[in-house]
C-alpha cells in the first residue's frame, strides 16, 4: 500500500512539473567568432525594452545600446559610423528579431507587437530569424560578443514584466 501511495505521489509531482508554464527561451548566437562577451541580463530588472540605439557603418552593425525602462545599458561595440535610435511606444514590445551576418553582424530588424518593422544595417550575409519559443513572450534582453564591431548577438525572451515603476 505504501508503495502505491509513493508511486501516486511521484506521478502527481511529475505531472505537475510537466504542465508548469514555461516562458523563457533563447536564440543565438548569430554572427562570427571573436570579441568580448557582454550580457544585459541584469538590465532587464530596470524594466522592459523601451528604446534601442544601433551604430552602423557602410558594412556592419558597429555598436548597440538598449534602454530598459528609463535606464540605458552600457554601450557595446565601436565608435565609427552613424548612431540610429528608435523608441518603442508605451506597452510596445519586440516579438521578432531577424538579421544578417558574415564574420560580424551586418543587419538587424526588430519587429514589434504593434506591427512596426525597425531595420538597421545592410542587407547582405547569412540570414537569421529569431522568435520566442513560448507564446505571449517578448524580447527581454540581449547578449553577445563585441569589439570594434558587433561580432555576434543572442536574444533572450520572457514574459513582459507585470510591474515596472520606472517605465
Amino acid at each position: 500500500m505504501l508503495t502505491i501511495a509513493l508511486l501516486a505521489l511521484l506521478c502527481a509531482s511529475a505531472y505537475a512539473n510537466a504542465i508548469q508554464a514555461r516562458s523563457s527561451s533563447y536564440n543565438g548566437e548569430y554572427g562570427g567568432g571573436g570579441g568580448e562577451r557582454f550580457s544585459h541580463s541584469g538590465n532587464q530588472m530596470d524594466g522592459p525594452i523601451t528604446a534601442i540605439r544601433v551604430r552602423v557603418n557602410r558594412y556592419y552593425i558597429v555598436g548597440l545600446q538598449v534602454r530598459y525602462g528609463k535606464v540605458w545599458s552600457d554601450y557595446v561595440g565601436g565608435t565609427q559610423g552613424d548612431m540610429e535610435e528608435i523608441f518603442l511606444h508605451p506597452g510596445e514590445s519586440v516579438i521578432q528579431v531577424s538579421g544578417k551576418y558574415k564574420y560580424y553582424l551586418r543587419k538587424l530588424v526588430f519587429v514589434t507587437d504593434k506591427g512596426r518593422y525597425l531595420p538597421f544595417g545592410k542587407d547582405t550575409g547569412t540570414s537569421f530569424n529569431a522568435v520566442p519559443l513560448y507564446p505571449n513572450t517578448v524580447l527581454r534582453f540581449i547578449s553577445g560578443r563585441a569589439g570594434s564591431l558587433i561580432n555576434a548577438i543572442g536574444l533572450h525572451w520572457d514574459i513582459y514584466p507585470s510591474e515596472c515603476s520606472s517605465c
